[in-house]
């Protein structure tokens, strides 16, 4: 026993061999790791391959939203992996706001319009080394990739002045300003033809009132002096196109309104959508030209607010002695501007409008004149993007989509008051209004007449890449609305002729009226498009398009 606890000692205390066998156990972890080195290398490498995969699989479905899954099933089986391997193909709505966190932006089912597609594949590597250790054949790849189309257009809506009236323009725009201006029929033409960036105006702005390097959606939220928003329309004007007569005319309109204190809000202007984010003076591949003349029109519009604009219209139209008028221009509908920057849903609205024109009508025997009070209610029209076409690889081939729905348009001849027109929680009623007294004599006619016209079916229309680029305007007009507002009020209207009973007077009231019914038309729509919109149509025009096609994104 003591033999052999000795030759146990003696084999403990001997070092000889030991290098042999601690390398023989390293041998064994170095071939091991060697080989979760292979095996490593292999998943990272298909991981790359897998993840390249579903990037283009996300792009291509990205550019065929209607189709995504289809789209994405072919590009992953013409990379050499089974069908199988496509998990998931979401469409969504993706949000370019670097205030949202990344995970948050791609939002499924979509809101609205679906403009993004991610996509998830799972891929198989095979395992050699590893399998030992892991006791698997195979590791799972998983992969995912989110890719968003960038199909936008930018749009308006309002009215486009077939004819200038400086008289009626300096009184109805001077009204709604709140100063007197006195331009010429050639400073408007300057104005109709001198052409701005609104982004170009937005920069100019924020420099002005000292908004620089914060965001679109700061400026276009703050409440911002008339007169600040006239001297940056002012400096973008001379930036782009240098001193011209259109320089001098808008400068007389922003010494004119100098001493104004009225706000109003640029947003209610400009809707940038999905640019509000951007840093002022950031620049997207969109632009958004506008006339000067629009955009003054649009200032002088909101600023009015619901205040009543009062003035005498002289457009020199036979059978007319007098027009006064009477007007207030509602708020436009919430979140909407005059100009939209945006992707397919994105609309923009006209402001619900009421005119009261008190018409003195020349007249003829036992009738010296008729007092013709015509009020004309338009509510807020619409435009709204139905769809970018973009033409790969030609954008020639582009097109834009705007569905329209003109205002309806309610009208009266009655006794309208002050009161009824800034009540804009509720439509006029009126009583009959008295036309013709003919004083001394006992002798009154009345008469009461409405007529509505309108239609809330869009109608859509297209513009052409050649539209867009020359700012073509196209006009949408109610299916149901007659030729002449006027005829169609006189056809309805209702006379009584009260006191002394004089033969033939009714007869003869109606024939002065029904001789002058052009005229009065001009009136009306002469005193309407000045206010922005127009009796049962809506002018559109869009003026950027940016086809980009799908990319990948955050």
């Amino acid at each position: 026993m003591s033999a052999m606890l000795m030759l146990l000692r003696r084999f403990r205390a001997d070092r000889r061999g030991n290098f042999a066998m601690m390398s023989a156990g390293l041998m064994t972890l170095v071939v091991g790791c060697a080989g979760l080195a292979i095996d490593l290398g292999t998943i990272f490498t298909d991981r790359r391959k897998t993840q390249s995969t579903a990037d283009l699989a996300a792009i291509i479905a990205a550019s065929n939203l209607n189709n995504a899954v289809n789209a994405a099933t072919a590009t992953v089986t013409q990379n050499n992996y089974p069908a199988s391997a496509l998990v998931k193909v979401e469409t969504g709505t993706y949000t370019a706001n670097s205030a949202v966190a990344p995970q948050s932006r791609f939002v499924t089912p979509a809101v609205g319009t679906a403009n993004a597609a991610r996509v998830t594949l799972n891929t198989q590597t095979s395992l050699y080394f590893a399998r030992y250790l892991t006791g698997q054949s195979s590791f799972t790849i998983r992969t995912t990739a989110t890719a968003a189309s960038t199909e936008m257009a930018s749009f308006a809506i309002g009215s486009r002045l077939l004819s200038l009236n400086g008289g009626l323009l300096n009184a109805m725009l001077g009204s709604m300003l709140g100063t007197t201006l006195s331009l010429s029929v050639m400073d408007y033409n300057a104005l109709l033809g001198a052409k701005v960036d609104a982004l170009d105006l937005l920069s100019a702005l924020a420099t002005r009132v000292n908004l620089t390097g914060v965001t679109y959606n700061t400026l276009l939220t703050s409440n911002i002096k008339l007169p600040d928003i006239i001297a940056a329309a002012l400096a973008a004007q001379q930036s782009t196109n240098g001193a011209n007569s259109a320089t001098t005319a808008l400068s007389t309109v922003s010494q004119a309104v100098s001493g104004l204190t009225t706000k109003i809000t640029p947003g209610s202007l400009i809707d940038l959508g999905p640019f509000a984010n951007l840093t002022v003076g950031q620049k997207p591949k969109l632009s958004a030209t506008v006339t000067l003349f629009d955009l003054l029109s649009t200032v002088a519009q909101i600023a009015n607010g619901t205040n009543q604009i009062a003035t005498t219209v002289n457009l020199g139209l036979p059978g007319i002695a007098n027009v006064t008028v009477l007007a207030t221009v509602g708020e436009r509908p919430v979140g909407s501007g005059w100009v939209s920057l945006g992707t397919q849903g994105a609309s923009v609205h006209t402001a619900q409008t009421r005119i009261l024109a008190s018409i003195q009508v020349l007249g003829s025997g036992s009738v010296p004149a008729v007092n013709l009070p015509i009020y004309v209610e338009v509510a807020a029209g619409t435009a709204t993007l139905n769809a970018v076409s973009c033409g790969y690889p030609n954008i020639n081939t582009s097109q834009v989509t705007l569905g329209a729905t003109p205002g309806i348009v309610n009208a009266w001849i009655g006794g309208v008051t002050a009161a009824d027109m800034t009540n804009f929680t509720s439509q006029p009623n009126p009583p009959a209004a008295t036309l013709v007294n003919l004083a001394p004599l006992p002798v009154t006619v009345t008469g009461r007449a409405n007529a509505y016209m309108g239609n809330t079916t869009p109608t859509n229309v297209t513009f052409s890449y050649s539209d867009i680029q020359s700012l073509n305007t196209k006009n949408v007009t109610t299916t149901n609305f007659t030729s002449s507002l006027t005829s169609s009020l006189l056809g309805n209207l209702t006379l009584n002729v009260n006191g002394l009973s004089i033969p033939g007077v009714g007869a003869t009231v109606a024939g002065i009226l029904n001789g002058v019914t052009n005229p009065v038309d001009q009136v009306l729509a002469s005193v309407l498009a000045t206010l922005g919109v127009k009796i049962g149509s809506v002018d559109l025009w869009v003026m950027g398009i940016r086809c980009d096609g799908a990319v990948l994104v955050n």
